[in-house]
């Protein structure tokens, strides 16, 4: 687990610049703390800081291959030797270390962009070729590892995160925020890949690579799109230990490492899971939980109950609300684009945690999106009575609901029911709709709707049910813009490598075809059936029955009390009352300690803007990181 930032540049002066990338690289350091490298030509700049995992005494980047290429690579490849020993074997492919970098860049030697389908890990890279001046840059599947690039008047400079391109963006350009991206934070919660909020970067997509030629043109390409096309398994017990068999040996393989790995833990099923696959390798397995300080919120005590039951030792890290106030501006600073996730801040205090004990933790991101674990995911089956009306009908319901009173009991069911899906789901969290942006937007654009992200991910689910089509839409919006950012940002903060074991693709491919019915049962409230039924036996079963909580977070409670006072301050003094109405969220915020609506997730979402501008625009708010 790395970071890296590359400068290609059409004409001769990156030589030039090679300072400019090595200090702009600095920034990274929190990413590979063990050892720096650089270097240039006269058309390309390559600084890289890294953390050492695998064969730790080479590897060492950036790593030279045949004389002809140069490549910054951050991530995992857990396949690397069984490909090392196909281009022996079939090429003859020298080697001179034992790393996965090594094998990265022999495999684009010898098969190209073909070799992208092959690899089974986490990854970003950038490939140098010397000898076309050319080079292609590459993210895996599902957007684990970040990449992001920006084009400017002397060439294209990518890196692992945002703040290290800043440097490289023209001052005419800025820092942001761009207004759409901002829309759709709003909307979301998150800045939406590829968009991005600061000064024009953008994001290499999950599954894409760029081009870029001698001239210093960019092309996207896609090399992979992971989709659910649900069938009836002709054998569904078969399916099912499909499922655990290749979870099992995902877990198994992210294992493999040349340092100490350990793993987090919470009270769900996903972590569990991961959990007591890691303990058949590693039964001195270390684990890692957070306990929010608040009755009702902590998941402590059901975490160290599945870690006494599997015997593994647990660990507990608590957190309280001065420590995510005193936080959030590193934490802001970290994420490069605002993400208004509550949880990614236990996240940050855990991780910091681990990476006092252990280097690499293995964790259970990716199962609710493939095995449709929300709660959410139900709503298609609780609607069928409404969305199976014709069209006409559904219409006039929808019109009907919009005349009844707000609040009023039945008027959301009949609302959802008569709105096509496509319109009516857009992830997760949904925080401001349109005529709360409108108001709240100093420059609000009617043009920029939330269905610019979704209606390309909606049509390319033409055929499949609701249930699947609302997991392919977070799988390409939610997963990589919040889910995975945190992961990386919140575990990067402290030089400590997450690794995924649900998001590989054997685990993919035992989930793409699970119909609904084995998803979700037509008369429960529970989700990830068939999940749940291929780890029976493997996780405790109090965990396997357990209805998915997801991971909460008490800032419903702390700001009608402890960080009342703060978020007012946050909100009355910020410089982003530039582009928000800001004294709106004062409002909300005075509203939500009278109760009884809770208005916390929009209060949360408008806080860590204003912290962002702050910190990236304004610059009136120091993040308190110290670069070493």
């Amino acid at each position: 687990m790395c970071g890296f930032l590359a400068y290609l540049s059409p004409s001769p002066d990156a030589a030039a610049r090679a300072a400019a990338v090595g200090e702009a690289a600095q920034v990274l350091t929190h990413r590979g703390p063990d050892e720096s490298g650089s270097w240039c030509d006269e058309h390309a700049a390559l600084a890289f800081k890294r953390l050492s995992i695998v064969d730790l005494e080479r590897s060492s980047q950036p790593l030279h291959y045949l004389g002809r290429y140069v490549v910054v690579f951050n991530g995992e490849i857990y396949n690397h030797a069984g490909l090392r020993a196909e281009l022996a074997r079939e090429y003859g492919a020298p080697f001179v270390t034992d790393g996965d970098t090594e094998v990265l860049v022999a495999a684009y030697h010898y098969w190209g962009e073909a070799a992208l389908p092959r690899l089974r890990g986490m990854f970003a890279f950038v490939i140098w070729d010397r000898l076309e001046r050319r080079a292609f840059a590459a993210r895996d599947r599902f957007g684990i590892k970040p990449l992001c690039f920006v084009r400017t008047a002397a060439g294209v400079v990518a890196a692992s995160e945002q703040k290290a391109l800043l440097p490289f963006v023209s001052a005419a350009a800025g820092v942001g925020p761009d207004p759409a991206a901002l829309s759709h934070y709003l909307t979301y919660q998150y800045v939406p890949e590829p968009l991005g909020l600061l000064g024009g970067i953008g994001h290499v997509g999950a599954g894409e690579a760029i081009r870029v030629d001698p001239a210093g043109a960019v092309e996207r390409v896609r090399w992979a799109r992971p989709q659910f096309r649900p069938q009836p398994p002709a054998d569904p017990q078969g399916a099912i230990r499909a499922i655990r068999d290749a979870l099992r040996d995902s877990v198994h393989a992210h294992l493999r490492a040349d340092v100490p790995v350990g793993a987090f833990l919470s009270s769900g099923i996903d972590s569990t899971a991961v959990v007591a696959f890691a303990r058949e390798v590693n039964p001195d397995l270390l684990t890692f939980t957070a306990a929010l300080e608040v009755e009702g919120y902590s998941e402590a005590e059901v975490a160290q109950d599945s870690a006494r039951r599997l015997g593994v030792h647990n660990q507990v890290v608590r957190v309280d609300a001065q420590m995510m106030m005193d936080a959030l501006p590193r934490i802001v600073w970290h994420l490069d684009d605002p993400v208004a996730d509550p949880a990614l801040v236990p996240l940050y205090f855990v991780a910091r945690e681990a990476a006092r004990q252990v280097k690499v933790v293995v964790s259970g991101e990716g199962a609710d999106e493939l095995f449709a674990g929300y709660p959410i995911y139900r709503e298609p089956l609780s609607l069928r009575p409404l969305t199976g009306l014709p069209g006409p009908i559904r219409a006039a319901l929808r019109r009907v609901a919009g005349a009844l009173p707000e609040g009023m009991r039945g008027r959301s069911l009949l609302e959802r029911g008569a709105t096509p899906i496509a319109e009516r789901y857009y992830g997760n969290a949904r925080m401001f709709t349109e005529d709360e942006k409108r108001a709240l937007l100093r420059r609000y654009d009617p043009a920029v709707r939330y269905t610019d992200i979704t209606a390309p991910l909606y049509a390319r689910a033409a055929g499949v049910d609701g249930v699947a089509a609302m997991q392919f839409v977070d799988l390409g919006t939610w997963l990589p813009g919040d889910i995975l950012r945190k992961a990386d940002r919140m575990s990067m903060a402290h030089s400590l490598e997450v690794r995924v074991p649900f998001l590989d693709p054997a685990v993919f491919a035992a989930a793409e075809h699970l119909p609904t019915r084995m998803k979700l049962p037509a008369r429960s409230q529970q989700t990830k059936l068939a999940l749940r039924q291929a780890l029976r036996g493997v996780v405790p079963d109090p965990i396997v029955d357990r209805v998915k909580l997801g991971f909460p977070t008490p800032i419903r409670v702390w700001l009608r009390a402890e960080m009342y006072e703060w978020a007012a301050a946050v909100l009355a003094d910020s410089d982003a009352r530039a582009v928000v109405d800001l004294d709106r969220g004062l409002e909300l915020l005075r509203a939500h300690r009278a109760g009884p609506a809770d208005h916390s997730r929009k209060i949360w979402t408008l806080l860590v803007f204003a912290i962002w501008y702050d910190v990236f625009v304004s610059k009136v708010r120091q993040p308190g990181i110290v670069m070493t």
